[in-house]
């Protein structure tokens, strides 16, 4: 009897994830976590409208969702000055991801990232045999211009930047966005996670042609939005290239509830400027009890902040298992030097308040370890 039959590329992978879940945390340590401020979900929820939205969608949950996405990507569209031409929906920017790097990269082909930056848009890399170039951080931010030298240099097909950043929560203003697509090597295409622009300054958010061919721009509904477990995000290009997405992806994928829900989030912006509201308070009591235990904040433009332990990776690594072994959810950046930080979603008052508690006790704990 034979097992699986994998492609040779598949078989070379190595068996690990991006992430390893809370819910896998919780179950290894035989108990809930007190607080969970590691995903960058939004801890003030949903709109109450989009919450009503999804519960009268429920009754009819028996049927599949529009393919077309036709109500939804009009909604987007509406909402950005485009037409629905330039918007794809997808399961959340990580399954965009998957499917742009399906379309655009093969076997052998170059694409460029930084160096720690988001670790999904990797792993779709890997698993279509593209060749992966990174470049170092520059004070604590994506480096445009190592991008595109490194771009240039190696003839990439993507360049993927994070604007703001995960896991950094830093940010560049517009007119350096502009700038780099303006640089863009001739066939090199700029994969801007925008993520957390709901979050960001005004000034951070970059004015660029929607016909444009040299930049797809990624959004979503689960930060700002507080619909993380729907899975809803969405692309906004020019036409031809959202057009091939039909030739590739899930066209089923987008469910009723999840499309009535996004839909209804999306025209509930009074509760979009509360949960901003909400945000940054949390990120200023964030910052307060940082400094309260001697540790330095960076600045931020998302729903987390990102906390430098003053030390190297391995004294903010036993920070972080002294808070998960105390009920608090939180995670750090992956590699040195940036693995010198922790990284603490924004939360309840409830929720800070065991930050509170628990990160003089992590602290103590790992300068014993040191």
């Amino acid at each position: 009897m034979t097992g699986p039959r994998l492609t040779p590329l598949a078989a070379r992978l190595p068996d690990t994830v991006p992430f390893v879940g809370p819910e896998t945390q919780e179950r290894a340590l035989a108990r809930p976590f007190r607080a969970r401020l590691g995903a960058n979900e939004s801890r003030f929820g949903p709109s109450p409208r989009a919450v009503a939205a999804m519960a009268a969608a429920a009754s009819e949950a028996w049927m599949y969702g529009d393919p077309e996405m036709h109500d939804l990507r009009a909604a987007i569209a509406a909402h950005h000055g485009v037409t629905p031409a330039h918007v794809m929906v997808g399961e959340g920017i990580d399954g965009l991801l998957g499917t742009l790097v399906r379309l655009t990269a093969g076997p052998g082909d170059a694409v460029v990232t930084s160096l720690g930056a988001y670790p999904t848009f990797n792993f779709h890399v890997a698993g279509f045999g593209a060749d992966l170039h990174r470049v170092p951080y520059r004070d604590d931010r994506e480096d445009p211009e190592a991008l595109l030298a490194k771009a240039g240099e190696v003839g990439a097909k993507l360049i993927y930047l994070a604007n703001p950043d995960n896991p950094m929560g830093s940010w560049h203003e517009a007119p350096v966005i502009e700038a780099m697509v303006a640089a863009l090597p001739d066939g090199a295409l700029l994969v801007l996670d925008e993520a957390y622009a709901d979050l960001a300054p005004a000034d951070a958010i970059p004015r660029l042609a929607p016909d444009d061919p040299r930049v797809i721009r990624l959004r979503t509904f689960s930060k700002g939005y507080g619909l993380a477990g729907l899975r809803v995000g969405y692309a906004l290009a020019a036409p031809d290239l959202i057009r091939a997405f039909d030739k590739v992806r899930n066209h089923f994928g987008m469910g009723r509830i999840a499309q009535a829900g996004a839909m209804a989030a999306l025209a509930d912006q009074d509760h979009l400027r509360l949960v901003q509201a909400q945000v940054a308070a949390a990120r200023d009591r964030i910052t307060a009890i940082a400094r309260a235990n001697g540790l330095a904040a960076l600045p931020s433009a998302t729903n987390f902040v990102t906390v430098d332990c003053g030390r190297d990776g391995d004294f903010a690594r036993a920070v972080l298992r002294g808070c998960i072994a105390r009920g608090l959810f939180i995670r750090m950046p992956g590699v040195a030097p940036l693995d010198r930080c922790i990284r603490i979603s924004a939360g309840t008052g409830a929720d800070l308040d065991v930050l509170e508690e628990v990160l003089p006790q992590a602290l103590t704990a790992a300068r014993a370890e040191a």
